[in-house]
This record gives C-alpha cells, sequence and structure tokens, in this order.
C-alpha cells in the first residue's frame, strides 16, 4: 500500500474495499487507535458507501484495556487474515510486556505472506521486535525514539509524524495516525474525500511525513533567541557524548561567559546544568521504557561512572536509577 504507486488503479475504479486489522495490544493508546480508525468511518459516511472495513484483534480473542483503564471488545483472536489487509499493532504503555511471543509469531506470518504492516505509537516496538523493520524507515513517539533506536540500531529511524516506507507504516502516536489515514484516504480515493474527512473531524492543520512530531525548540522553552535554540540543538544530538560550555560557546560565536549570561536570563541556570537535566530525563527514559542495564544508560548519557550517574540522579529525581526501575517494575505488576 505504498503512497506513492499512482500508477495503479483506485478503489473507485475497482470497486473493492479495503480492509483494516487493528491489533489492540494491552495497555494500547486509546487516543492514536481512535484517530486511525474514526477516518475510515467518516469515509464511508462521506462517500455515501463502504470504501473501508475493519477488525478489532487482540492475542486471546479476549477485551483489551488502554492505557487509561477503558475495556475495548474485540471481534476475534489472532487469525489469518486477507492478505491485502492493512494490519496495524496498537501499542501504548509497557510495550516489552504486551509483546508476547505468539504476538511476535503472528506478524512474522503475516509479513510472509505479503501483508502490510504498521505500528500506532509504540507498536512500531513490536513491530521492531519481530525483525520486520530491519532497513526499514520508520517513527515512533518522541519519547520512545532514543529506547528504540539504542535496541534496534538496525532500523532507521525518523522524526516524523508518520513514515510510508514499502509495505510498512508507522506513526508517532498521539493525533498522529489521523494524518497517516488522511494520506491513506488520499492515496486511494482523492484529496477531496480525505479533506472531507478532515473537515468532519475538524481537522485543518493536515501533517505530512515531512513533519516532525515534536514542537521547535523556541516553542517549547517559550523564548526565541537564535543562538540558545541553537545550543540546545546542539546539547539534544550530543547526549552520549556532551560537549564542553567553552565548545558549545564557539559553534555559535560566543563566549562562555556570554553563554552563560543568555542560560540565567532565559532558563534561570547555567548551560552545564541544563544539559545535565537533559541527560538525566534521557535517562529515565531508558530506564523506563528499555531492559538496558544501570550501567548501559549510564553510558548511553555521558555518564563514564556509575557512582557519579547515581548521584547526580539521585539528586535530581531523589531516587536512585535502580530504585527508579524497581518502582516502575512495581507499579507496572500492579495495574496489570
Amino acid at each position: 500500500m505504498a503512497i506513492d504507486s499512482h500508477s495503479r488503479p483506485t478503489r473507485r475504479e475497482t470497486g473493492n474495499q479495503r480492509h483494516v486489522v487493528f491489533l489492540l495490544l494491552d495497555r494500547f493508546t486509546l487516543v492514536a487507535f481512535a484517530t486511525a480508525i474514526e477516518p475510515l468511518r467518516l469515509a464511508n459516511r462521506v462517500a455515501g458507501r463502504r470504501l473501508f472495513s475493519w477488525q478489532l484483534v487482540s492475542e486471546t480473542g479476549a477485551p483489551v484495556k488502554c492505557s487509561n483503564g477503558t475495556q475495548i471488545s474485540v471481534d476475534s483472536g489472532l487469525e489469518d487474515v486477507a492478505t491485502d489487509a492493512l494490519i496495524l499493532v496498537c501499542g501504548g504503555l509497557d510495550i516489552q510486556r504486551a509483546t508476547t511471543p505468539a504476538v511476535l509469531s503472528w506478524l512474522r506470518k503475516r509479513a510472509r505472506h505479503g501483508n502490510t504492516l504498521g505500528g500506532l505509537c509504540t507498536g512500531t516496538w513490536t513491530l521492531a521486535k519481530a525483525g520486520l523493520l530491519d532497513g526499514y524507515r520508520a517513527t515512533i513517539h518522541w519519547e520512545n525514539h532514543t529506547a528504540l533506536v539504542e535496541d534496534f540500531p538496525e532500523v532507521d529511524l525518523q522524526k516524523s509524524v508518520f513514515v510510508i516506507h514499502n509495505k510498512r507504516l508507522t506513526t508517532a502516536g498521539g493525533t498522529a495516525p489521523l494524518d497517516l489515514m488522511l494520506a491513506l484516504i488520499t492515496n486511494s480515493e482523492g484529496t477531496d474525500l480525505a479533506h472531507a474527512v478532515a473537515d468532519q473531524l475538524v481537522y485543518s492543520a493536515i501533517r505530512t511525513n515531512r513533519d516532525t512530531q515534536r514542537l521547535s525548540i523556541p516553542a517549547r522553552i517559550g523564548v526565541r533567541h537564535p543562538k540558545l535554540a541553537r545550543v540546545i540543538e546542539i546539547m539534544e544530538s550530543h547526549i552520549e557524548d556532551p560537549i564542553s560550555p567553552a565548545d558549545l560557546a564557539a559553534q555559535v560565536e560566543m563566549s562562555t561567559r556570554q553563554l552563560e549570561r543568555l542560560f540565567r536570563r532565559y532558563l534561570n541556570r547555567s548551560p552545564k546544568r541544563y544539559y545535565m537535566e537533559l541527560r538525566l530525563e534521557r535517562a529515565r527514559n531508558l530506564l523506563m521504557q528499555t531492559d538496558m542495564s544501570v550501567i548501559s544508560v549510564a553510558l548511553a548519557t555521558g555518564f563514564t561512572s556509575p557512582s557519579h550517574f547515581s548521584k547526580c540522579y539521585r539528586a535530581h529525581y531523589d531516587t536512585t536509577p535502580y530504585r527508579e526501575r524497581g518502582a516502575h517494575a512495581s507499579e507496572n505488576e500492579e495495574m496489570l
């Protein structure tokens, strides 16, 4: 279902329905699922005929709880589906636990049979775990980006809202699946229908696969200063190998003292402190979202000494990395 295959006849010409299978994993993100399925319903409604059909499946056929606790009934368990069906894996919290051997086996089988496969939110991680994104371009929610890079270096991970690469579709979660579905509707039925669906959803800023997920740095920090934004951009791209304040200042043609004043004025902290907070935030995400050892997390965030890492982490989060991971695991067990 490549979006650039304009030479093939559209479903308007063939009269065929497009069938979409939503695989709901435990604690999936409801908003990502909803923004993927609703455009299909509205496309049928606006067109006045059934262009798309869908079914919901889970590993066992039992209802699935999403991350907010709501329980969703499904149509079936993991069963054979038509080879032309689009399969979308809906992920959410604690994706490693939700990605079971049965799920991985089923996805690999469907890939061998030629199905187009997609991941919504952390569903991308499940596809990567199955080895189905090796050598493909893909995306995932920005909060899980670093974890996936660490776990699956074979994946060409992008920071786009969504990515379509051959028979693999991935989205960043949140409202990003809406943009993906509008792109697919455009490809199969034309822009007029896609725009009509967007209007029904009061969605006026349709994004493309060239749009990135996060707000720009000036928008995030609430400050529009080009040199400050550039320094923060450099910091964010050098978490594993931190750059000294002097080198950061030199890259934006400032003195170290000027850089210090810039951070104090706009962010009320030193460049060194801001950089440390970025690294610790990245470390916390890795502790929560991967099985990396604490030592590996420390190295991945620029700490050469585990004891120094633990000391800095405790000072910022009032707990140690080991306790943080233990508390997160206990919290997940309690929610099962």
